[in-house]
């Protein structure tokens, strides 16, 4: 009986000992423990074998250890910082180096030089002129405008086939541009994604700076040597360069022995005009819990781009025209303190044109994507200044 007295004493006292815990109330206020949450971090990383081997079956980086376009990199690198980072935390940055294809030989349906390059004649019959066709003006003279060129090849060759070629050899005239008795020159046309498009071509002078002056062609032992050559050649050309954007794609006409005209495809990775010799570096943003290409763009204000603000039409009521064509003339923006009542700039005006500039140099902009844009100001000398726009969906916005 004893027993029966003792347990029920201890139930007793193992109740009220339980119901006077104050930690169970703590315990139930701060309900369950929240998620650590990853920090951010930044790296850099070099793919190897094995992270292109991790793609899923179908992509072909995987057997060819690179990227044939930077498009295709910046979807299939994610699955692959997805793999191998999968705590990273939110807003991390990755710095990832990876191999773009070989240069590119564009495949044409005819490369022989003597179906595809030819010298038109005045006739007769005049080989420049044309009837008007799909909403094209005809031509009745024996030379050739830049619009009059691509639409004499719409009248000429209807049908065209995927990357066809044609180099031609013609008078070339343009009232403002050229004397009026135009200029002989020989430029390169290619079919390009259902469009006539004029494409670099290597001229007589570039190929003499590599020793093949005399025929005007390169032979088997050029082969190798045919991408620094080109990109020596367009790093050259300031008409290519003023307007080089990561990303961009150059076709490269040029004429092999006496047998065949040639195109190869080469990338602007910012600096040069690569292939997979030389790796390409992206950099990538975890957003929403997402690996995405940073498709930051880092620019900086060109010639043209001053030239423009004296020019374009958007900017005229922005600060006052002799401060535009001061701008335009010296390609800086005047910042000397006190501000010049005639040429000078203030941050707001600044900001203003330079909205107006990456308006109409990135139309294909897209909502959030940041820009970071160098200019040049003056204050005694010139200097550089770096600022950060956003695009909205709608306009340029400056961002401190």
């Amino acid at each position: 009986m004893k027993r029966i007295y003792y347990l029920l004493a201890f139930v007793a006292v193992a109740t009220i000992f339980s119901a006077c815990n104050p930690l169970d109330n703590t315990y139930k206020q701060l309900g369950s423990l929240p998620t650590p949450v990853a920090p951010a971090t930044t790296f850099s990383v070099t793919l190897v074998a094995a992270d292109y081997g991790s793609l899923p079956k179908g992509h072909a980086a995987r057997t060819a250890l690179s990227f044939q376009v930077i498009d295709t990199a910046k979807v299939d690198i994610p699955l692959i910082l997805a793999k191998n980072y999968p705590t990273y935390g939110e807003k991390s940055s990755a710095s990832v180096t990876y191999a773009l294809s070989s240069p590119v030989a564009i495949k044409l349906p005819d490369s022989l030089n003597a179906d595809v390059a030819f010298t038109l004649s005045v006739g007769p019959p005049s080989d420049y002129t044309y009837p008007a066709i799909g909403g094209r003006a005809a031509n009745t003279f024996n030379d050739l405008s830049a619009t009059a060129v691509i639409n004499w090849l719409y009248a000429k060759f209807p049908n065209p086939q995927p990357n066809e070629l044609h180099v031609l050899t013609y008078l070339y005239f343009e009232s403002g541009k050229t004397a009026s008795s135009g200029t002989i020159q020989t430029d390169a046309f290619l079919f390009l994604n259902g469009v006539w498009t004029k494409i670099y071509r290597i001229s007589n002078a570039q190929y003499a700076s590599t020793g093949n002056g005399l025929n005007n062609w390169y032979v088997a032992n050029d082969q190798v040597n045919l991408p620094a050559y080109f990109n020596t050649f367009l790093k050259a050309d300031a008409t290519v360069m003023l307007t080089a954007k990561f990303g961009d794609i150059m076709y490269i006409n040029y004429r092999y022995l006496t047998t065949f005209q040639r195109v190869m495809e080469l990338t602007f990775d910012g600096t040069n005009w690569v292939n997979t010799t030389t790796p390409l570096t992206l950099s990538f943003v975890k957003t929403n819990g997402v690996w995405v290409a940073d498709n930051t763009v880092t620019y900086k204000l060109t010639s043209a781009d001053y030239a423009s603000i004296n020019t374009n039409p958007l900017m005229a009521n922005i600060n006052i025209a002799t401060a535009r064509a001061n701008v335009a003339s010296f390609g800086d923006f005047n910042v000397t303190v006190p501000l010049s009542a005639t040429t000078g700039w203030s941050d707001a005006d600044i900001n203003s044109v330079i909205a107006v500039i990456l308006a109409t140099d990135f139309k294909t902009a897209v909502a959030n994507q940041k820009f970071v844009v160098t200019y040049v100001a003056f204050s005694g000398s010139t200097f550089n200044v770096t600022k950060t726009f956003v695009y909205n969906g709608t306009t340029f916005v400056y961002t401190p």
